[in-house]
Formats: C-alpha cells, sequence, structure tokens
C-alpha cells in the first residue's frame, strides 16, 4: 500500500509536539487518513485517550480536536452542557414533564416569557368524531317541550296532528304531544332511522333501559299499507295546494281587470 506521511507542528500542544497525516494512496481506503502525534522524545501516539494519559494534568485536552489537531472552544461548550443536563437528569431521576411554557434564556439576567401564537392560518382544530357523537343525553328531555303550542301568523293554536295507533308512547307523562316532539326531535337531530325502543324491558322500566337514540315511543313497523296511505294524503296535500293557489290567481286576475276597466271608464 502506497502512503503519503506530512509531519507538522501542533501548536495546540506543548513545544516540540509533532502532528503526522498520513494519507493512503491505494487499495480499498485511498483517499482515507490516519493521524498520530509525536512527542519531543519521538514517542508515537495512536489515539486521544493515550495523549490524554500522557499528558495528564499538565494540559487540559477538553476541547482538543485529535483530527485537526486543533483546540475547539465550541465543543469544550458542547460538553460542558452535556454533562450539566446528565447531572441534572440523574439528580431528579426523572425527566421533566413540565408543560409550561418554555423561557428564553437571552444575554439579560432576566429571563424572558416566549409569546406563544395561536391565531396562525394554519393552524387545524381537529375535531374528535367519536366523541362527539358518543355524548351522554338527559333522560326524559322532551319532557321540556311539553305545553309547547304551534301557532299561525294570526297567533291561533294549530290543531296537533293525529298518530297512526301503531305508535304509542312510553314513559313518565306520556301523552300523544311529547310523542310527536320526541319524534320530530329524532326526524330532526338524526340520520338514522327510527325504530322506537326495541327492547320489551324499556316498557317496565324506561329509566333503566332506555334507548336514548330512539324516541319515547314502543317499537313499530311500517307496513306497505302505511305507505300507500301516507302517498294518498300527499297526493290529496298537493291537489288541495294546486286548487288554492289556481282559485288565488284566478282572484288575482279578476281583480287586475276591474282596475283596467275602472281606469278607462
Amino acid at each position: 500500500m502506497i502512503m503519503e506521511k506530512k509531519r507538522t507542528d501542533c501548536p495546540a500542544l506543548p513545544p516540540g509536539w509533532k502532528k503526522e497525516e498520513v494519507i493512503r494512496k491505494s487499495g480499498l481506503s485511498a483517499g482515507k487518513s490516519d493521524v498520530y502525534y509525536y512527542s519531543p522524545t519521538g514517542k508515537k501516539f495512536r489515539s486521544k485517550p493515550q495523549l490524554s494519559r500522557y499528558l495528564g494534568n499538565t494540559v487540559d485536552l477538553g476541547c482538543f480536536d485529535f483530527r485537526t489537531g486543533k483546540m475547539m472552544p465550541s465543543k469544550m461548550q458542547k460538553n460542558k452542557q452535556r454533562m450539566r443536563s446528565d447531572n441534572l437528569s440523574l439528580s431528579k431521576g426523572k425527566p421533566d414533564l413540565n408543560t409550561a411554557l418554555p423561557i428564553r434564556q437571552t444575554a439579560s439576567i432576566f429571563k424572558q416569557p416566549v409569546t406563544k401564537v395561536v391565531n396562525h392560518p394554519n393552524n387545524k382544530v381537529k375535531s374528535d368524531l367519536q366523541r362527539a357523537t358518543e355524548q351522554p343525553r338527559q333522560l326524559f328531555w322532551e319532557k321540556r317541550l311539553k305545553g309547547l303550542r304551534a301557532s299561525d301568523v294570526t297567533e291561533e293554536v294549530l290543531r296537533t296532528m293525529e298518530l297512526p295507533k301503531a305508535l304509542q308512547s312510553i314513559g313518565p307523562d306520556s301523552s300523544d304531544e311529547t310523542l310527536l316532539s320526541a319524534l320530530a326531535s329524532a326526524l330532526h337531530m338524526s340520520s338514522a332511522p327510527i325504530t322506537g325502543q326495541t327492547s320489551t324491558a324499556a316498557e317496565k322500566n324506561p329509566a333503566i333501559w332506555l334507548n336514548t337514540a330512539q324516541p319515547l315511543c314502543k317499537a313499530f313497523t311500517v307496513t306497505d299499507e302505511d305507505i300507500r296511505d301516507q302517498e294518498l294524503k300527499v297526493q290529496q296535500a298537493r291537489r288541495s295546494l294546486e286548487e288554492a293557489l289556481m282559485a288565488d290567481s284566478l282572484a288575482r286576475a279578476a281583480e287586475s281587470s276591474q282596475d283596467i276597466e275602472g281606469k278607462e271608464a
């Protein structure tokens, strides 16, 4: 193996010390170099620990870089900071889990608090969908709707809707009005199908076995006959609305024609 040797003085060590850099010219490790140091008496040292044992306390090699042969103050500072943090961790015995805001260390002897920015445009709030859908509900909250009545613009109370006989309410103070409010709320607040209280135990003790996701009514099924009846009611309502709109348009046309005849006369 062909090697090139360069020996120079080392100012970081006492007078007379030499640094030798051996550069490999061939082989798989061509281009790499090895560093050695020679004492004034010609003794060869291959590593920093050997050099430290030989010099002892005469030279502080804490910030001495064995590769470059120079004193590196930044390296000494890093070593001191690492030793200080190790000592602190050993004295505490456990990691610091404090969640308080950090303190910026400046050249001043006074500590300055760090400003926490919370209104950054890239901030995004992640919502827990599972937690949002599993919030507890108050039992029999529909009782708060008792006594409320819907009215028209003339403040006349509207007639209560008649529910099918298959819909029967359960729970304390059960009535058709409470059941109607419960069904309307369930249809408005949830996209799940409305089946009622499927558990038979809810009829005996609803305070324990009540399913809060369903309205306060017994389990029911919608048959094809119920669907046809409902379709018939919708058709009749649309027909009545069409007749009312037609009558209103004819009345408006008659009024406009009378106004035109009066102006011409």
